[in-house]
C-alpha cells in the first residue's frame, strides 16, 4: 500500500484510515513490547521511529478534521489537493458526461470559473500545512 502524503494531487480516505490503523498496530505492538517512556515524554517507538510517528499525527489530524466534513469518510471520501482542483474539476464534468460530444476546438471552456462553481460544495482541510478540499 502507499501512504498518502500531502504531495497528493487525489487522497481517497480509505487509504488514510488504512495507513493509521498500520501504524497503530506497528506503534501498539512495539509499546506493548516495550511500554516505557523516556524522560521526554516518547516511547521508544516514538523516538525511532520518528517519521512514522510524525506520519500517524499528521494522519490523524487530518482525518479527525476531515470525516466532520465527509459523511463517507469510512466509505472512500476523495481528498483534492487545492492546487489540482481546476484539473479535477475538469476531469470530474468529462467524467460525467456533462461535456458536450464534438464541440468545436475553438470553443473555450472557462475552468477556473468552474472550479469556483463546484468549490461551494466543497470544506477545505489541511493536511500537515497544505490546504485539501472534500466533499
Amino acid at each position: 500500500m502507499t501512504s498518502p502524503t500531502k504531495y497528493d494531487d487525489v487522497i481517497d480516505s480509505r487509504d488514510v484510515i488504512a495507513r493509521i490503523e498500520e501504524l497503530e498496530g506497528e506503534r501498539d505492538a512495539a509499546n506493548e513490547a516495550d511500554p516505557t517512556v523516556g524522560e521526554d515524554g516518547f516511547t521508544a517507538w516514538e523516538r525511532d521511529n520518528t517519521e512514522d510517528a510524525d506520519e500517524l499525527k499528521a494522519l490523524k489530524a487530518l482525518a479527525d478534521e476531515a470525516e466532520g466534513y465527509a459523511p463517507d469518510w469510512r466509505y472512500g471520501a476523495t481528498l483534492i489537493r487545492e492546487s489540482d482542483f481546476v484539473t479535477y474539476c475538469q476531469e470530474l464534468v468529462e467524467d460525467i458526461g456533462d461535456m458536450p460530444k464534438g464541440m468545436a476546438d475553438y470553443l473555450v471552456i472557462d475552468w477556473e470559473g468552474t472550479a469556483r462553481n463546484i468549490r461551494v460544495d466543497y470544506t477545505e482541510v489541511d493536511f500537515d500545512g497544505v490546504p485539501y478540499l472534500v466533499r
